[in-house]
């Protein structure tokens, strides 16, 4: 029975999640599968890649076909090196203690640059996000200032129209004052 480690996809539509799954090669993308190893989601960034890597390690090592994209993922998580180098143990090339030195010290690596790009990625989301504010605050200030120009402008026209009427009481008073002299 050829075996094959695949995604099974999930979820709704344009927010597809994937489990990897070990499932005979002739049964349907979605169906009866042998054994789940763990999830996949493409949504996130970096894409969320969680499964139990023994389990894969032992399907892989027993012949199980990945498919281009488990490969992949297989790949960045170190399962095909852990298999390249078991391969070394049993042909006699290295021993087992530097295998496993070899194959740890990879993983740290690889750990580090991940969380390097995760901070990389949340510094400029926070740079964005304040880079965004600044952006709000100065449209939010050129707003106040027209506001308060035209209330400036307001007060200007009605001022004028105040005084007019004073003015006008004032010359009318005047002959008033010439009539009774």
């Amino acid at each position: 029975m050829p075996v094959k480690i695949r995604l099974a996809r999930r979820g709704r539509k344009k927010a597809a999640m994937y489990d990897i799954v070990v499932a005979d090669s002739r049964a349907p993308r979605d169906g009866r599968f042998i054994q789940k190893l763990g999830t996949y989601n493409p949504n996130t960034n970096p894409a969320s890649i969680l499964f139990d890597e023994q389990k894969a390690f032992e399907w892989v090592m027993k012949g199980a076909q990945p498919t281009d994209t488990v490969k992949a993922m297989l790949s960045y998580r170190g399962i095909l090196y852990k298999k390249h180098l078991q391969i070394g143990v049993a042909k006699g090339a290295i021993t087992q203690e530097q295998a496993d030195t070899k194959f740890n010290d990879w993983k740290e690596e690889k750990d580090s640059k991940i969380q390097g790009k995760r901070d990389q990625l949340s510094q400029q989301r926070s740079d964005a996000a304040k880079a965004a504010f600044a952006a709000e605050q100065k449209v939010n200030e050129a707003r106040a200032e027209a506001l308060r120009k035209r209330a400036e402008e307001a007060a200007k026209a009605a001022a004028p129209a105040e005084e007019a009427p004073a003015a006008d009481a004032g010359e009318a008073a005047a002959p008033a004052e010439e009539a009774q002299a």
